[in-house]
This record gives C-alpha cells, sequence and structure tokens, in this order.
C-alpha cells in the first residue's frame, strides 16, 4: 500500500474516481480539465488487462502535466503571490503519479485502481478545494488571462486500447 492510500485510507474510502460539482472553481478551462481528469481517473473502474491500465496510466500522467503547465500558466500571468508554493504542490504529485507508474509493472490491476483512485478523489480533490480555490479570487480579477487558458481545455481523444491519441480544443 502507498505512502498516499495510507494517508487517506484512514480519513476516506472511494469508489470510482468521481468529479464533483463541489470543486467546480467557475473558470470553465480549469473546470473542464479537472473534470477530464476525474473521467481519465474513472476508467480504472472495472475490468481491463495490464496493457490497457498502464495506457490509461500514461494517458492520466500526460494530462496532469498538461492541466499543471497550464494552471501555472494562468497563476503566473495573474501575477498569483503564491505561485511557487503551488508548483511544489504539483510536484509532489507528478512525484506521487510517477512513483505509482513505475510501480505499476509489479502490481494487480486491482491495486492500481486503488491508487488511482486514492490520488484523485484523495489528493488532488483535496489540492482543488484547498490550493486551487486560493488562487481563483486573483485569476477572477486578472486581466492578463492567457488566450489558451480563457479558450475551452484540451482533451486527449484516445481510449486507452488507442494506440494513438491525440490532443484537441474541447
Amino acid at each position: 500500500m502507498s505512502r498516499v492510500r495510507r494517508a487517506w485510507s484512514k480519513i476516506m474510502t472511494f469508489e470510482c474516481a468521481e468529479w464533483s460539482p463541489k470543486i467546480v472553481t467557475g473558470l470553465p478551462s480549469i473546470d473542464d480539465q479537472h473534470r477530464h481528469l476525474f473521467e481519465l481517473a474513472a476508467t480504472f473502474c472495472g475490468d481491463g488487462d495490464q496493457v490497457r491500465v498502464l495506457k490509461s496510466l500514461a494517458m492520466l500522467t500526460e494530462y496532469v502535466k498538461v492541466h499543471f503547465r497550464e494552471e501555472e500558466e494562468l497563476m503566473a500571468a495573474c501575477h498569483y503571490p503564491h505561485l511557487e508554493a503551488h508548483r511544489e504542490l504539483h510536484g509532489e504529485f507528478r512525484r506521487l503519479l510517477y512513483e505509482l507508474l513505475e510501480n505499476a509493472k509489479h502490481m494487480t490491476l486491482d491495486e492500481i485502481a486503488e491508487e488511482v483512485k486514492y490520488l484523485i478523489n484523495g489528493w488532488f480533490y483535496n489540492h482543488i478545494l484547498v490550493a486551487d480555490f486560493h488562487y481563483v479570487p486573483v485569476v477572477k480579477t486578472c486581466k492578463n488571462i492567457p488566450a489558451s487558458t480563457a479558450a475551452s481545455a484540451p482533451v486527449l481523444n484516445a481510449s486507452p486500447d488507442d494506440s494513438s491519441p491525440e490532443w484537441t480544443d474541447a
């Protein structure tokens, strides 16, 4: 059991990763990205084979990189004073995700699914409620919002069975 799962298992139990209206920031592009991350994480529920699950995990990892980069660009453009601390939180999540990606080769499908649920429903959900909600007022009053962030969020058009996923605008 990973340290993420151990920590969160003391607090909560989870079913499939689920997006919730409670985590709507009011920033459409960011909310779309958050929703898409939960949709990707939900693909880990149910039956699957090792290859599909590892592809899903790689897709989730890739999308997290895109989301964090865009979120950090938005905060930088709006001169969010706590950007470096927020970047450190993103780095922590990326480390946890990469650790899972590395360990997944030696885990059962159920163990991988459980870890993803804890990462998304635990760490990521809490991150949105606390850290992301903290920068939202700054961004909402910002006049320098990058065009890429003001537009619809990018979506990874792929299924875990797809050998050539591609990014498109929503």
